[in-house]
C-alpha cells in the first residue's frame, strides 16, 4: 500500500492511499470515526470531481488536544484488530 500525504497540520491530515477502493476505504473511515478524538474522517475517490484523481483520498479532521497522524495509527490499528476477531470467529465456526 502506497501512502501519499497531501496535507498535514495538527488536527488534520489528507493523504493519498493507492490501490484501495471502496470495501477498504469504508471500513477505515468506520474505525475512524469510532475514535476518540476524530470530529471528522471521509473520503474520496471520484476522479471526474477531483480533477483527474484515480486513488482515494481520506481526509481526517481531529479535535483539539488530538494529532491527526496518531489517529489515523489509532483508527488502522481497531482495523487490525476488527480483522482478527472476524477471522477467530470463522475459524471457531468451522
Amino acid at each position: 500500500m502506497d501512502l501519499r500525504v497531501i496535507e498535514k497540520e495538527d488536527n488534520a491530515l489528507s493523504i493519498e492511499i493507492a490501490g484501495e477502493d471502496h470495501t477498504f476505504m469504508n471500513v477505515l473511515k468506520g474505525a475512524l470515526l469510532e475514535t476518540e478524538g476524530v470530529a471528522a474522517a471521509t473520503y474520496d475517490m471520484n476522479p471526474e470531481q477531483s480533477g483527474g484523481q484515480t486513488d482515494p483520498v481520506l481526509t481526517i479532521k481531529t479535535e483539539d488536544g488530538t494529532d491527526a497522524l496518531d489517529a489515523l495509527e489509532t483508527g488502522t490499528d481497531r482495523v487490525i484488530e476488527k480483522a482478527d476477531a472476524l477471522t477467530e470467529a470463522y475459524e471457531s465456526a468451522a
